[in-house]
């Protein structure tokens, strides 16, 4: 496929005019490179795997500054690119071939260069005759370069396999692309492209391995960090076309809400992040929201947890690949993997009713009808405990700030959810002064200091802030609910727009640590912040090793926490710098809601409703990677430990 479509970023420069950054003439050469590398791709990963994927990751980065200017103004080129350079640099990097050196094996890697070279040119053929392109592109010969080089892998397998009619017929092809794309117009040219590689498919032979041939859709569920993406991107997508339906939309029944605000809002709900460009309460139908709550459960619970859980109840036998992931995603043994998906289940659904309760006889009492207050507390108790920060008032929780009993229910569905079952059910043994799993005390130690933190620190800067005008006690509830909220859940009793510096930045660090392993919040993890202050404490003492509970950590842990904050930082490094290159808003906005969107808090001091549609798909990005990344990046560290007696000199290198 990469070679066959190596001439296909020749495209890039014409799908925009913006040239701010980028010259057309650097762009041209971007796409070049681009071509080049992708050729260079394509031939070397077979044999040198290592250096295709340096020439892979190349080709990526040059398509991308290729395109920038599309990327830039266009919001469909920008969501769809986006997604295609990150899914591609992910199975590129993620591949390894197995590799054979017999014959056999050489016929059989020529077959399947031609049979998706085929299938690639024949799918590229059909998007040309659909879409349309700038007159300036150059569409005709992309396609006819695209396609002789798809011809020329076919008469490559053909001339090796000594099949005269078939070398006949991809000569044939050959001479045909040249004449017609000299003397037919492109659609004439684009359907005779179509139907000769749909032809060339039905030349080629089946492969001799039937059992090869049906593994070719099991690529994005072989491994756990695969079937958490694809699924997760599968349930965005659903939840898009939900919420685009008209029956969704409460200001138009005819029209239906505009793609882009229904994609945000889907995947806002399904990494239960909570960032908003449309008035939940306002703006969707009751159908629309109960599409919303449905997103939220299923994302935070996690799909493969459910569908475990409902397979073992209908009676069906779980297979092995399936336990194995399931087992892998919910960090447990396959053992006990349905007790440990069980609990899971069990504890979100026994703290979401009994909250639901609390609320609905709360809202109850303040004079709404019985069915608006049981909707309204379901709703706001499955967005708290999923950690969502999805509310059915206009201004969040606001209007209850004079209400700790809706405060405080919030706060402790957002705390049990942020937190792990097995965690959560341990707390009142540690709570007793008992013992507890290492894992466990860090966690909870860890995320007492931050919520006692946040209090202090938002009742300090904002007493006659944000806060004035309410009492003592107010003040202290709300300073508690935004000490809590922050760790990913994006409820707000006052108004964050008015916040002081100092509450800003005290804000950004908590929303940027998020919640705790196993739950339902984002951040890189009260665990990865406990190890690495636990690892400087021992390093400022001298300590050799990390030592809690007179138990040494292993230093392959310290290592994870270091990956973890490092990738969290770096990749909201670059979420901002595409913010502030593409946006007309003060930078500290911008900053705040990256940080909100990677870290799925979904609090906003205002940069939200003010977002382009460029924005919109830069922050989507955001909230699905601070979702999903966390979570696939400790499935790539929980390998086994590598093993090995080598031992090498130790050299010490001076870093002050």
């Amino acid at each position: 496929m990469l070679l066959s479509l190596s001439p296909l970023p020749f495209l890039l420069p014409y799908l925009g005019a913006d040239t701010a950054l980028f010259s057309a003439n650097l762009r041209l050469g971007m796409a070049a490179l681009t071509a080049l590398c992708c050729v260079f791709c394509g031939l070397s990963m077979e044999r040198r795997t290592a250096l295709g994927k340096l020439f892979g990751v190349g080709a990526i980065s040059a398509a991308f500054a290729a395109s920038f200017a599309a990327l830039r103004t266009d919001p469909f080129i920008a969501l769809a690119g986006s997604t295609g350079l990150i899914a591609l640099a992910a199975l590129l990097l993620d591949w390894s071939p197995q590799v054979d050196e017999t014959e056999d094996d050489h016929h059989a890697r020529r077959l399947h260069r031609s049979r998706w070279a085929a299938y690639a040119v024949a799918v590229l053929a059909a998007c040309f005759l659909v879409l349309d392109f700038p007159p300036a592109a150059p569409k005709l010969r992309v396609l006819a370069a695209c396609s002789l080089m798809s011809q020329a892998l076919f008469l490559h397998w053909a001339l090796r396999l000594h099949s005269w009619w078939r070398s006949s017929l991809g000569i044939a092809g050959l001479a045909g692309i040249g004449v017609l794309a000299t003397t037919q117009p492109f659609f004439t040219f684009g359907a005779a492209v179509l139907l000769l590689n749909l032809l060339m498919v039905l030349v080629l032979p089946p492969d001799s391995d039937p059992e090869e041939e049906e593994q070719w859709w099991l690529i994005l569920i072989r491994q756990p960090a695969r079937i958490l993406v694809s699924s997760f991107f599968l349930l965005c997508l659903a939840g898009s076309v939900l919420l685009a339906l008209p029956i969704a939309d409460a200001a138009s029944m005819g029209s239906g809400i505009a793609p882009i605000d229904a994609a945000f809002t889907a995947v806002s709900a399904v990494c239960v992040t909570g960032l908003v460009v449309l008035d939940t309460p306002k703006d969707f139908t009751l159908f629309g929201q109960v599409f919303i709550l449905i997103l939220i459960q299923l994302g935070g619970l996690g799909i493969m947890s459910i569908t475990t859980i409902a397979l073992h109840a209908f009676g069906h036998r779980l297979s092995l690949r399936h336990e194995r992931l399931a087992a892998t995603m919910a960090e447990s043994s396959h053992r006990d993997l349905i007790q440990s998906l069980a609990l899971i289940l069990k504890c979100a659904f026994l703290f979401e009713g009994i909250g639901a309760i609390v609320l609905s006889l709360f809202f109850l009492t303040q004079g709404k009808p019985l069915g608006s207050a049981l909707w309204e507390g379901v709703f706001t108790a499955v967005s708290a405990f999923c950690n969502a920060g999805f509310s059915l008032q206009s201004n969040n929780l606001i209007a209850y700030q004079h209400n700790p009993i809706v405060l405080h229910t919030v706060s402790a569905l957002i705390i049990l959810g942020g937190l792990a079952p097995a965690t959560s059910i341990l707390i009142p043994r540690w709570l007793r002064g008992k013992a507890v799993p290492i894992a466990v005390r860090l966690a909870l130690v860890t995320t007492a200091v931050l919520l006692a933190v946040g209090t202090f620190f938002f009742l300090a800067f904002e007493w006659y802030g944000v806060l004035d005008g309410l009492s003592p006690w107010d003040k202290l509830h709300s300073a508690w609910l935004q000490s809590v909220t922050l760790r990913t859940a994006g409820f707000n009793s006052v108004d964050l727009a008015g916040i002081a510096t100092p509450t800003y930045l005290i804000m950004i660090v908590l929303m940027f640590i998020g919640g705790s392993p196993g739950g339902t919040a984002g951040g890189i993890k009260t665990v990865t912040i406990g190890v690495l202050a636990l690892t400087f404490w021992a390093s400022i003492r001298g300590k050799k090793y990390l030592i809690i509970q007179k138990r040494r950590i292993h230093p392959g842990t310290v290592f994870k926490a270091v990956t973890v904050a490092v990738a969290g930082f770096l990749i909201w490094f670059v979420v901002v710098l595409m913010l502030t290159i593409t946006q007309g808003i003060v930078a500290p906005s911008l900053i705040f809601e990256a940080t909100s969107a990677l870290g799925t808090v979904g609090l906003s001091i205002g940069a939200t409703s003010l977002l382009d549609e460029i924005g919109k798909v830069i922050i989507i990005m955001a909230m699905f990677i601070g979702r999903i990344g966390p979570l696939t990046l400790f499935m790539l560290l929980s390998g086994d430990q590598e093993v090995t007696d080598a031992r090498y000199p130790v050299e010490r290198i001076s870093i002050v």
